[in-house]
Parts: structure tokens; sequence; C-alpha cells
């Protein structure tokens, strides 16, 4: 095994270096950088930073050049990420677009649909949702209930979708529908682009503990979706969307939460050190509990080049991703953990109190957290896989 880079390697980290020290937000990730006044305002901030990523050429990196991507190595993907990570980088504001729908198109959309699509998902001029779960279809995806129903030239979707994050501020979505509805669940589906400002579409945000409202229910209401926003063939869409989750669990995913979990590290690091430093050191326990998170953060890296050797020889992302997308659950949450046991009681205060420790910055990321073991796939979903299809355990009754 060589985990060492080549000359070409070192040279590409060097110039997306020497490009983020130049153009990276004056204080971003640290207490001097201004906290947002509205969500919209985050938005809009996030947007524009992927634009810029974008006419630097740093967005799509492994994506093929005719679709606005760098046809960038995996390798120099990684790279990427380590450099994002190492500059504390805010991350894409259409991370459902790149890491999910790109990989998708590049596999199973038309021609047609790759030019018209893709360039829009990197430049951030079109952010894209995803309506997969529902109600009554969270961890059991394939007893979804919405409708697509034949119409002329198209289809009408008629349904509810639930946790769909920033439906209110995107122009398409990936869509998971029954076209059959005598076939068995998983033999009925069709994956299908829906234009988010149709008529019919009705997006309401749910407030989170975190009093944010990232995470949105849809209501769709007879919308029409034309037959040429198909992706591959009519009810082939549980097999599409497989590929979909396998990205979002175990590829781009992946590189990017690690890049995430990279950063808080380095900030639990720091904020020991610190409370060291004022006479207030922080518990032998609690730094033993950093000492895991931090080689947790380090085994992940490892998991991605793992995949990445496995994506680099032409393999398709497999049941590992599961294992990988729980992995990550388990290191975030413990990572947040710690974090509020090193800060002491202030650590739980939220940003509009102002004796809040770093503007509330940990206590918002824990509550966060919380949602890892659902979104994506719920951890019992995860585990099963990794049970039947990786240790070839039997199902339950």
């Amino acid at each position: 095994m060589d985990l060492s880079f080549s000359p070409e390697q070192e040279a590409f980290r060097l110039r997306l270096r020497r490009w983020l020290e130049q153009n990276l937000p004056r204080g971003w990730g640290s207490d001097a950088f201004p906290p947002f006044a509205s969500y919209e305002e985050e938005v809009a901030f996030m947007r524009d930073w992927q634009a810029q990523l974008y006419r630097a050429g740093w967005v799509g990196l492994s994506w093929p050049k005719e679709y606005g991507g760098q046809g960038a190595t995996l390798v120099e993907q990684a790279i990427y990420n380590q450099e994002m990570a190492r500059a504390r980088a805010p991350e894409l504001i259409n991370r459902v677009g790149v890491n999910n729908v790109g990989p998708t198109l590049i596999m199973f959309g038309s021609e047609e649909q790759k030019l018209r699509f893709m360039p829009k998902i990197l430049s951030a001029e079109e952010v894209w949702c995803q309506l997969f779960s529902e109600p009554g279809a969270g961890s059991d995806l394939a007893s979804l209930r919405t409708k697509a129903e034949k119409d002329g030239d198209g289809y009408r979707l008629t349904g509810q979708k639930v946790w769909t994050s920033y439906a209110q501020f995107s122009k398409w979505a990936i869509c998971l529908a029954r076209t059959d509805q005598e076939a068995p669940k998983h033999k009925g589906l069709s994956y299908l682009i829906v234009d988010m400002e149709a008529p019919g579409i009705d997006i309401r945000p749910l407030r989170q503990i975190t009093g944010g409202a990232e995470f949105n229910e849809v209501f769709l209401d007879r919308v029409f979706v034309p037959r040429s926003q198909l992706i591959g063939g009519e009810n082939e869409g549980w097999h599409v969307a497989m590929h979909t989750l396998a990205h979002e669990r175990g590829t781009s995913f992946c590189f990017k939460e690690q890049v995430k979990q990279k950063i808080w590290m380095d900030q639990l690091v720091e904020l020991i050190r610190s409370r060291a430093a004022q006479g207030r050191p922080v518990p032998p326990s609690v730094r033993d509990e950093a000492v895991k998170a931090y080689i947790n953060v380090e085994i992940m890296g490892l998991m991605n080049l793992n995949t990445i050797t496995r994506l680099d020889r032409g393999e398709l992302p497999g049941p590992e991703s599961s294992l990988i997308k729980e992995y990550w659950t388990r290191l975030s949450q413990h990572l947040q953990q710690v974090a509020l046991a090193a800060q002491g009681v202030h650590g739980q205060l939220m940003p509009e109190d102002p004796h809040a420790f770093a503007k509330g910055r940990w206590a918002t990321s824990y509550l966060y957290a919380q949602s890892n073991g659902i979104a994506g796939g719920t951890s019992e979903v995860q585990l099963n896989i990794v049970a039947q299809r990786m240790l070839g355990l039997p199902k339950g009754s």
C-alpha cells in the first residue's frame, strides 16, 4: 500500500492551498465571523461561495469536462477534501446536487439531461433537493405511497415527502414515486426530476430543535412532470435510487463529512488547549474521549481512501457505504458530546444567550448531530444492510 502522493498531486495541493489563502472569507470558522441574521442570508452567502469555487474550477473536480467538471482523478478529489478541511472552508450549498444528482445523471441520465442540468448544479445557479422520504416510508423507503400517474407525455405527482433539506431554496428535486400500483413495492417505482416551482407544490418548513428550519415537508398535488425528466426507465427507479444512496452514504457524502468532522476535531483540540492555558483544564476522562474522537476521524479518512481505491478500479459503491455511513453517525455524535463535556455548563447555551460559549456554535451542532442517525437512512437500516449483505446473516422474522 502506497499512501504517498506524486509530485503532480502535491502541486495540485499547493495550487488549491494558495487559492484558499487568497479567497477564503475573512474570519470564517472562528468567532470573528459575524453570525448570519437569517437562514436566507446564510443560504445566499453559501451560494455565492460555491459560485466562486466553481468559477475557479474547484467544484465537481472528478466530473467529466463536457458536463462542467475538471476531469480530475479521485486522488485529487481526496486532496481537495483534505485542504478544504485544513482551511476550514465553508461547505457547498448544493450538496444534494453535487454529491447525489450529478453521479446519478452521469450513470443513468440522458445526454440531454446531463447537458441541461449538470453545469448549473456545479455553479449553484440551480439548487437541488431530494424527495425520497415520506411520513410512513423513511426506514422502509420502498413502501412509499407518492403516486406518479400517467398524463399525456408525462406524470402527475400526488403525495407527501418529508425531511427535505433546502426545499424552500431549491429549483429542482430528484423524486422517487410509484408508477405501478400493482407491482411489488421495489418494482413499481420511478425516478423523476421535479420542478420545485411547478403548480401544486406546497413547501412547509419544519422547525428543528436547533431553532433552524433547514428541513421541510413537501406536499405534491397533481404536480406535472414531463416524461423527459424521467431518469432511467419507467418502474426502474429503485435501482437508480440505490445508486444515489450509495453515493450519498459512501462516496461524496463521506468525503465531505470527514472534512467537516476534521474541522470540528481541530477546533476541539484548540478548545482543550485554550482551557488549559486559562487554568481551567479539561478533566482527564474528557481528554481521553477526545483522543478516541481524533482516532475515529482519522480512521474515517482511511475508510475514504479505501473507497477511492475501489472507485478508481471502476467498482461501484456497494454495501460498504452503509458501514461508512453508520461509522460517521457514531463518530459525529460522539465528537459533539465530547465537545460539550469539554466546555462545561456554558457549552449547552444556545446562540441567543449572551453567556453562550463560542456563540452557541457547539451547542447547535450537538443538537443537529442527533439527526445523523436518521438522515440518509436510519442506523437500523444501515446495520441491517451490513449484517445481511456484508456478513451474510439471515433476515429477522
